[in-house]
């Protein structure tokens, strides 16, 4: 399975199956891709109705075909554009192609809905996928549950975790390994994940990805 990092929260997972999570590439500076060169997805998941996340969901999945999963109100926005979608809500689970997608609970807001995280099952893989949250025990519980063994952790504070509460939350999540999004595609959300691997030490794998960079699980 090839994890590719696009830039901002956005990823590629390449497997059984092709998947796209939050992928904010038109009007991202990070971004490593454009959606007109995205021509083949299976599923396109997205954790909440916020600009940076949402992204190009609608637009990959009309030109792919690809199933959409989010929460009820982005389902219902992608539906009635003629897109095939699965809706659900924390706690849920939905298998779309063979692949289930679990949301958890992130602490956030959305323009639509509620903010959630995701974790992924495919190809006896558990992929944690945090959208954007705060540090909370949830995490724990996220962590003993479903037992990851990649996670994606937003450091780039001010609308997420900062690099310290991003480490706790490694602390919390036990993943075997890490990899930082949500850092350094703005000003604003600038970090330092070098500084971020230190802190996390023999906690989990750290993985740093640049943008348009893939990594085997």
């Amino acid at each position: 399975m090839d994890i590719t990092w696009l830039g901002h929260s956005a990823v590629k997972i390449q497997g059984s199956k092709t998947l796209y999570i939050d992928p904010f590439l038109t009007g991202n500076p990070a971004a490593s891709a454009t959606p007109d060169e995205i021509s083949e997805a299976d599923v396109v998941i997205v954790t909440h109705h916020h600009g940076d996340h949402l992204g190009d969901a609608f637009a990959i999945c009309k030109k792919t075909g690809a199933t959409l999963v989010g929460i009820h109100e982005v389902a219902v926005d992608a539906e009635s554009e003629g897109i095939t979608a699965e809706g659900m809500n924390i706690g849920g689970t939905v298998e779309v192609e063979g692949v289930k997608v679990h949301m958890v609970i992130a602490h956030h807001s959305a323009e639509k809905g509620n903010a959630a995280g995701v974790v992924v099952e495919m190809d006896g893989k558990t992929i944690y996928h945090a959208g954007d949250t705060g540090l909370s025990y949830d995490l724990k519980l996220i962590g003993e549950y479903f037992n990851p063994d990649l996670s994606f952790i937003p450091i780039g504070d001010r609308y997420t975790m900062g690099v310290p509460s991003a480490t706790k939350a490694v602390e919390f999540i036990q993943t075997k390994k890490v990899i930082p999004v949500h850092y350094d595609t703005f000003p604003i959300v600038s970090a330092d994940p070098e500084e971020f691997k230190k802190r996390v030490g023999d906690l989990a794998e750290v993985v740093i990805l640049k943008p348009g960079e893939s990594h085997s699980l």
